[in-house]
């Protein structure tokens, strides 16, 4: 089992306050030989919808010296865990969690804009100290 991210817990409780209930931690994936963890899966019941909406999520910290090599390292994982997801579990949509000021400083930079645009991905911003969501992209 690989090391949980230090927001793990925090990410949780947040999409527990915002009406998700947590289905799996982690959520695993095989891949061939290879075993792999997202580190959450949470459901969601749309009423309006009349389905539920599932989700998976990779929490990502950015808190290394280089926020661009912990970038290259999340978007990395974003895609093997999106491809493998897409073919696996269709209507799962992955997102990755980052906190609210990695998000509105770091993410605005334009060597992320320019990445962001080539490979959209689905954010989920979240407030690290009131625990809760402060976004979803898209």
């Amino acid at each position: 089992m690989s090391a949980r991210d230090i927001y793990h817990d925090t990410v949780k409780v947040a999409l527990i306050k915002d009406g998700w209930m947590v289905t799996d931690d982690p959520f695993s994936l095989k891949a061939g030989k290879r075993d792999l963890q997202v580190d959450l899966g949470a459901e969601k019941l749309l009423i309006a919808e009349r389905l539920n909406k599932k989700i998976a999520v990779e929490v990502k910290s950015f808190i290394s010296p280089s926020p661009i090599r912990d970038f290259e390292l999340a978007l990395g994982q974003y895609l093997l865990y999106a491809s493998i997801l897409k073919q696996q579990y269709p209507r799962r949509i992955l997102y990755l969690a980052v906190r609210d000021e990695i998000f509105f400083t770091f993410f605005q930079e334009e060597v992320v804009k320019i990445a962001l645009q080539a490979q959209p991905i689905n954010i989920l911003v979240f407030d690290a100290l009131q625990q809760e969501v402060v976004q979803w992209i898209p």
